[in-house]
């Protein structure tokens, strides 16, 4: 099931399989810390010799999101059963799940979370007529970014020069195929830096792609053959070879550390190059990203 799948109405909350909100067993009426602004580790540095401090750069912490005054509704006699199928839902476990929340009629919004506390009141009374008021659900995400449902792909070749006018000449004119420039464009439509997952597919020798905005670089020093597959997660800061293999020690000196290398709010304009002479026409590049939220 694709995150998102059982959302459709104002209110949703789905967390894996589990979905909570309008027309179904779980209810909830408040929700915190998914629109706040997460806590911050702060790099300033108090001055020595002046009021204040030198400001240092700010780095989010995980966020913490609760769904209060959770209501669990049944028939009389199953509340066991609706209580049992929660707590396999949120079982504690070492995997993020994706957690994705429709306030109102905008698009719903993504995030990887843990559930890390659930509080079910119990009393008898309520468990004999099929309600129960006043739990509440915790989850953790370690990335405090909220994303985008949508993936978007932007795919690129290599740069190739138009072939132009075919001789003899004939009428009409065939000026063969269009040429490539080399570069792609990306839009994050959100407010936060968003890390993307770089596919380069061979054939193509040294590849690399740079932000032109930021003149960032992420390059390879090795081959790849047709049909090889180069992957770079810029989130978890690995280069895997055909999913397998480790290539990230084939980073050249022109590359930054891939984990900062982003994509910044608003468009971006990336260059897909190759080292001189490698201009196979099959070469490819695909930039995979959500935009992102604070």
């Amino acid at each position: 099931m694709a995150p998102g799948d059982l959302v459709t109405l104002p209110g949703h909350v789905q967390f894996g399989d589990l979905l909570l909100g309008p027309r179904t067993t779980y209810g909830w009426e408040s929700l915190t810390g998914w629109e706040e602004t997460p806590a911050y580790d702060s790099g300033s540095v108090n001055r020595s010799d002046a009021h204040g401090a030198y400001p240092g750069r700010l780095l989010a912490e995980p966020r913490t999101i609760t769904l209060d005054g959770v209501v669990i509704r049944t028939e009389p006699g199953r509340m066991s059963t609706a209580v049992r199928a929660l707590s396999a839902a949120t079982a504690l476990r070492d995997d993020e799940q994706p957690l994705v929340i429709k306030l109102d009629d905008s698009p719903p919004l993504l995030s990887w979370a843990r559930c890390i506390r659930r509080a079910v009141p119990v009393g008898t009374g309520g468990y004999a007529i099929g309600i129960a008021i006043g739990g509440a659900m915790q989850f953790e995400a370690s990335d405090p970014r909220r994303y985008d449902l949508i993936e978007r792909v932007a795919p690129g070749r290599l740069p190739a020069s138009e072939p132009g006018l075919g001789w003899p000449l004939g009428w009409p004119l065939a000026f063969g195929e269009p040429g490539s420039t080399g570069t792609l464009t990306v839009s994050n439509l959100g407010d936060a830096d968003t890390h993307p997952l770089i596919e380069f597919r061979g054939p193509v020798e040294g590849p690399s792609l740079t932000n032109i905005e930021t003149g960032d670089t992420l390059e390879y020093d090795l081959p790849l053959a047709a049909g090889d597959l180069l992957t770079v997660d810029t989130r978890a800061g690995t280069v895997t070879l055909n999913s397998t293999a480790s290539r990230l020690y084939t980073a050249t000196a022109r590359s930054v550390p891939e984990q900062t290398w982003t994509l910044p709010p608003g468009t971006s304009t990336l260059a897909f190059r190759a080292a001189p002479g490698s201009t196979d026409p099959t070469a490819s590049v695909a930039v995979r990203y959500r935009s992102a939220y604070w």
